[in-house]
C-alpha cells in the first residue's frame, strides 16, 4: 500500500518512505509554482511533472523486476491483490487524498504482469477482502486482529507479525475469499 509499496510472502518489503519523501517534495514545488502566473513557471511545472512521472515509473519497474526475478528463481507464481475500484470504495481524509489517489498501483500491476508474461511466470489476482484481518497461521478472521497499520496480532492463537507480511502470506495462498473463521460473541 502506502507505507510499503509491495511485500512478498517471505517478508521482503519494498518500503515507500523514500518514494513518499520525493513525491511530497515534488508536490510542494508544484504548489509553489502554480501560484506564479508566468510562462516560465508553467514550463518548470511541465518539466517537474515529467521528472515525477519518470521517478515513479523507475521505482515501479525496479520492484516489478525484483519480484519477477524472485518468482523465476523460486519457481513460484505471483499473486496480487485485485485493487480494481479501490479509489471509489475507500474514503480518505482531505489531507491524505493527494497521497492516496496519486499512488501508481495499477502501473506497478501492469509492469509485474508484462514482465511475468515475458518470463513465463503465472500471475493470479486475488480478492483483497479480509486478507489483512485473517490470521495466516490459524485462519481466524477479526477486525481486532489488525492492531495498527503495521502490526498484526491474532486474537485467537496469539500469532504476531508485520501486518503486510501476514496479508502477503494470505494472498499467496489465495484462500481468503471470505472469512475462514469469525468471532462469535453470545
Amino acid at each position: 500500500g502506502i507505507v510499503n509499496l509491495a511485500t512478498d510472502s517471505e517478508g521482503q518489503t519494498f518500503t515507500g518512505t523514500k518514494v513518499h519523501e520525493v513525491r511530497m517534495r515534488y508536490h510542494q514545488r508544484r504548489r509553489k509554482l502554480q501560484r506564479i502566473p508566468t510562462r516560465s513557471a508553467k514550463r518548470r511545472l511541465k518539466r517537474l511533472s515529467g521528472r515525477e512521472k519518470r521517478f515513479q515509473k523507475d521505482v515501479n519497474h525496479k520492484i516489478a523486476k525484483t519480484l519477477v526475478q524472485k518468482a523465476v528463481h523460486t519457481r513460484k507464481a505471483l499473486a496480487l491483490e485485485d485493487l480494481t475500484g479501490i479509489r471509489e470504495r475507500v474514503t480518505v481524509r482531505r489531507e491524505n487524498r493527494y497521497e492516496r489517489h496519486s499512488w501508481a498501483f495499477y502501473q506497478l500491476r501492469m509492469f509485474i504482469a508484462y514482465k511475468a508474461a515475458g518470463a513465463a511466470v503465472p500471475v493470479r489476482f486475488v480478492d483483497p477482502a479480509y486478507t489483512s484481518q485473517t490470521c495466516s497461521r490459524c485462519g481466524h478472521c477479526a477486525k481486532a486482529n489488525r492492531q495498527s497499520q503495521a502490526s498484526f496480532m491474532c486474537q485467537q492463537c496469539g500469532f504476531c507479525c508485520n501486518a503486510d507480511v501476514n496479508a502477503a502470506i494470505n494472498i499467496s495462498r489465495a484462500e481468503v475469499k471470505r472469512p475462514l473463521a469469525t468471532s462469535v460473541r453470545g
